[in-house]
C-alpha cells in the first residue's frame, strides 16, 4: 500500500505537467472547483449535457474530481476479488477521463504486463481525450517492472455514447464479452430525478440495467458498479444488488451473503433515519495540494466516501461479516455496525478493539443468542482480542 500511496502522491504534479493551467483560470481555480461542485449535486437541473466541454470546468475536472476519483477508488480496487487475465475486456462505462484504467494502474501494478482492451464510453468526447492524455503520462511514469518496447501493454478504445434509462446503450458495443464492467459515478445521473414516490418506477429503471450490464460481460466475468456513499445511491445499490442475483450474479463484495440485503437505503421524506451501506476512508495520506484545493473551494474532504456493489462467479464466506460504519460510543463501550448473512449487527467492544476493525474489513464473529441493540434492532456480536 506504501507504494499505492507515494503513486498517488505524485497525481496533481502529472496532472499539472500534463494540463499546464492557463493563467486566467489560475487565480479562480478554487471558484470553479466550487461551481462544479455545485452543478453535480445541488444544481443538477442546471447543468447542460456537455459541461465538460467549458474550459474552466474541465480543468477544474482534471486537477480536483479526477484525483479524488482515483484515490477513492485506489482505496477501494486492491481489496475486491477482481480476475483479469491475458487478452481479458473491461467494458467503462461513464469513463470520463478514463478514471477506472488509471485507478487499476496505479493501485493494481502487477496488471501492467498483461494485455487488456478497455472500452471506454462516454458521451464527452473531450473528457475522454484528456483522460487518454493523462493515461499515456501515468504508464510514463509509472511503467511496468518488465518494460519492453511499449510501456503499456493495455488498449484503450474510446467510444462516444452513454448508457440510456431504458437499458440499452445509445452505440453497440462489438466484440467478446467483458471479464470485468464497470460504472463509477455514472447511475446517479440517471436515477437521481426518481421523485421519492417512484420506488417501483426505480425498481423497473434498475432491472434493465442489471440486464443491460449483465448481458455485456461474460458468463465468469464480474460486474463493478460505484456511486457517492449517500442514502439515495445505497438505495440503488440495493436494488441493483438484487437485479445482478435475478441474473444470476453473485454478490461478492461488499456483501457475505446472497440474502435480503439489510441496508436499503433510504426515502429520507418519511422521516425515518435511512439505513445504507456505505464506506468511508480516512483521507489524511491524501496529497496535500489537494487538500489546500478543497480548501480553496470551501469542499474539505476529512473522508472519502462510496457505495458500491461487485458481483460475478464464486464463493461466499457465510460465517464472516463486513464492518460497514464508522466507530461510535455504545454505553461504556464502542461499537460499529456491521452486515451478515443474519442481517444488521451491532459489534461492541473496547475502542481499542473496534477501531482495529476498520469500515470494510471482514469479521468472524459469533452473534450473542437472543440479543438485540434495543435502538437499531440489530443483532449483537462482541470484539475482543484473543485470550481476554
Amino acid at each position: 500500500m506504501s507504494n499505492i500511496r507515494q503513486d498517488l502522491t505524485r497525481l496533481p504534479h502529472l496532472i499539472g505537467e500534463v494540463f499546464p493551467l492557463p493563467g486566467r483560470f489560475r487565480a479562480g481555480l478554487g471558484r470553479d472547483v466550487a461551481e462544479l461542485s455545485r452543478l453535480l449535486t445541488s444544481a443538477r437541473e442546471e447543468r447542460s449535457v456537455s459541461y465538460l466541454g467549458k474550459p474552466s470546468l474541465l480543468s477544474a475536472y482534471l486537477r480536483y474530481f479526477l484525483p479524488w476519483n482515483i484515490y477513492r477508488l485506489s482505496r477501494l480496487l486492491p481489496s475486491l476479488p477482481l480476475e483479469l487475465k491475458e487478452h481479458d475486456v473491461v467494458n467503462d462505462f461513464g469513463a470520463g477521463p478514463l478514471t477506472v484504467a488509471a485507478s487499476l494502474w496505479i493501485c493494481r501494478p502487477e496488471l501492467r504486463n498483461t494485455s487488456l482492451e478497455f472500452r471506454c464510453l462516454d458521451r464527452t468526447p473531450s473528457i475522454m481525450e484528456a483522460g487518454k492524455k493523462f493515461f499515456s503520462a501515468l504508464t510514463a511514469a509509472l511503467p511496468p517492472v518488465k518494460q519492453g518496447n511499449n510501456p503499456c501493454a493495455w488498449v484503450i478504445k474510446t467510444i462516444r455514447g452513454e448508457l440510456k434509462r431504458g437499458g440499452t446503450l445509445s452505440v453497440a458495443i462489438r466484440g467478446k464479452p467483458a471479464a470485468l464492467t464497470a460504472a463509477v459515478n455514472v447511475y446517479n445521473e440517471l436515477f437521481w430525478d426518481f421523485s421519492r414516490q417512484e420506488t417501483d418506477e426505480l425498481g423497473r429503471f434498475v432491472e434493465k440495467q442489471a440486464r443491460l450490464l449483465s448481458s455485456l460481460t461474460d458468463s465468469q466475468g464480474s460486474i463493478l458498479v460505484v456511486e457517492p456513499g449517500i442514502p439515495r445511491s445505497g438505495e440503488f445499490i440495493s436494488l441493483l444488488r438484487a437485479g445482478l442475483m435475478d441474473e444470476g450474479r453473485t454478490p461478492l463484495a461488499p456483501c457475505t451473503h446472497r440474502s435480503p440485503c439489510p441496508l436499503p437505503g433510504g426515502r429520507l421524506d418519511t422521516g425515518e433515519k435511512a439505513k445504507w451501506c456505505h464506506f468511508a476512508f480516512d483521507t489524511e495520506d491524501a496529497p496535500e495540494v489537494l487538500h489546500k484545493l478543497s480548501a480553496a473551494a470551501k469542499l474539505p474532504k476529512e473522508r472519502a466516501v462510496l457505495s458500491y456493489i461487485l458481483a460475478g462467479t464464486g464463493c461466499l464466506k457465510p460465517k464472516k461479516i463486513r464492518v460497514i460504519s464508522d466507530p461510535f460510543p455504545v454505553g461504556r463501550q464502542w461499537g460499529r455496525y456491521a452486515c451478515g448473512e443474519s442481517g444488521l449487527i451491532l459489534v461492541t467492544g473496547s475502542r481499542q478493539d473496534i477501531e482495529a476493525s476498520p469500515s470494510g474489513s471482514l469479521e468472524e464473529l459469533a452473534l450473542i443468542p437472543g440479543s438485540k441493540d434495543a435502538k437499531s434492532g440489530a443483532l449483537m456480536a462482541v470484539k475482543q482480542k484473543p485470550g481476554r
